[in-house]
């Protein structure tokens, strides 16, 4: 018999955490996340993301195994922002049991009711600026730093259920080969010239002003975009120091035009390189691994790149582009993902085809009326 158990305290929230190890058993592509940082992103008491929303985890057992879990959140600040009534779910790992999946998003659509919203949407974890969407195209890799990861099979148990695409999320692949095309080299180089526009890299001394500087640029360049909400300032606070301890400022990069902050991207080494091969999540043995991995490490994922909209036409993109694909190479990256872009973000996704690079992942999100 399955039951389903809503998740009510610390030890039921750390069965929670390590009950995703259940469903990758053999799986040469997981990476095993840190459980410290999950425990983190689940804390409604210290996470700021939780003082705009409610969320609830339940597991799903049977024979006091879990085959399932999920997480139900009411985000606040997206319906605020949208004029909308949409609840998401998240957290979502399923055994292949179309029942199981049912009970699971059945008792994740009843919450989201009872609280007003009348669609829930998903998988988000547990929001958009986070890790977000379903993995449906592109299983014969790992996933790159603090992008999802999941069994083929998880999309056809949200489809059956009746789940319906709402917006594909893309990640491209740019290799080192090929990125430097000549076009790419004129494009930065007019850029540069005509628009005087400069590059500069973060200045970690200095972080508390420069992250004003980044918040400015994140909730002005995106907030068009759909799904975009804006984060407070203690949530770009709370990453920021995640963060702070892999960044490389040297792949970081502030655009600027007579004298003003126009653009901003951030370029991370791909720890998850590193983390595959710590297979139980603990902390400790990760230190080691993590301090003499990262100068191993072949790949980066270009996080954030925006340009405030009156500046959007002159190619600043493309400058910060190039300089990421020359300053990672000359540090023996030989491959980096720009993702997630949005599959009608039609600005940023010529901006990969200009750089020679391959969509080879894609991700979903799903909507259904509750």
């Amino acid at each position: 018999m399955i039951t389903i158990v809503p998740v009510t305290n610390e030890k039921e929230k750390l069965r929670f955490i390590k009950s995703q190890w259940n469903f990758y058993h053999g799986d040469p592509y997981f990476v095993p996340p840190l459980i410290m940082d999950r425990k983190k992103l689940l804390d409604q008491k210290k996470n700021p993301f939780y003082t705009h929303a409610q969320m609830q985890l339940w597991m799903a057992e049977e024979n006091g195994e879990i085959v399932g879990r999920i997480g139900a959140i009411v985000n606040d600040n997206h319906n605020k922002t949208h004029n909308d009534k949409v609840g998401f779910f998240g957290f979502f790992e399923c055994s292949n049991r179309q029942d199981v999946a049912k009970m699971l998003l059945d008792t994740a659509k009843v919450w989201l009711k009872q609280r007003g919203m009348d669609t829930m949407r998903g998988p988000a974890n547990p929001s958009m600026n986070d890790e977000t969407g379903l993995l449906v195209d592109g299983f014969d890799d790992s996933p790159r730093i603090l992008m999802t990861y999941n069994p083929r099979y998880y999309a056809n148990l949200l489809e059956k259920y009746g789940l319906k695409k709402s917006k594909d999320l893309w990640a491209w692949k740019i290799r080192r080969d090929t990125v430097i095309t000549p076009k790419l080299e004129r494009v930065a180089r007019l850029v540069e010239e005509r628009s005087k526009v400069t590059l500069r890299c973060v200045n970690m001394k200095n972080l508390k002003s420069e992250l004003a500087l980044v918040k400015d640029i994140y909730n002005k360049a995106w907030e068009k975009n759909w799904g975009f909400v804006p984060m407070t300032n203690e949530e770009i606070d709370f990453i920021a120091n995640d963060l702070k301890s892999i960044v490389n400022p040297k792949y970081v990069y502030f655009a600027e035009k007579d004298g003003k902050t126009v653009g901003f991207s951030l370029t991370l080494p791909d720890v998850n390189q590193v983390l595959r091969s710590n297979k139980k999540g603990h902390l400790l043995p990760a230190i080691p691994k993590l301090l003499f991995g990262l100068k191993k490490v072949t790949w980066s994922r270009i996080v954030i790149l925006g340009v405030l909209p009156e500046y959007r036409h002159i190619g600043i993109d493309a400058l910060m582009y190039y300089h990421t694909a020359i300053d990672c190479g000359n540090a023996g990256i030989t491959a980096g993902e720009a993702s997630w872009v949005l599959e009608d973000n039609i600005m940023m996704n010529r901006a990969a085809e200009l750089m020679n690079a391959e969509k080879y992942k894609t991700y979903r999100m799903y909507d259904m009326a509750v």
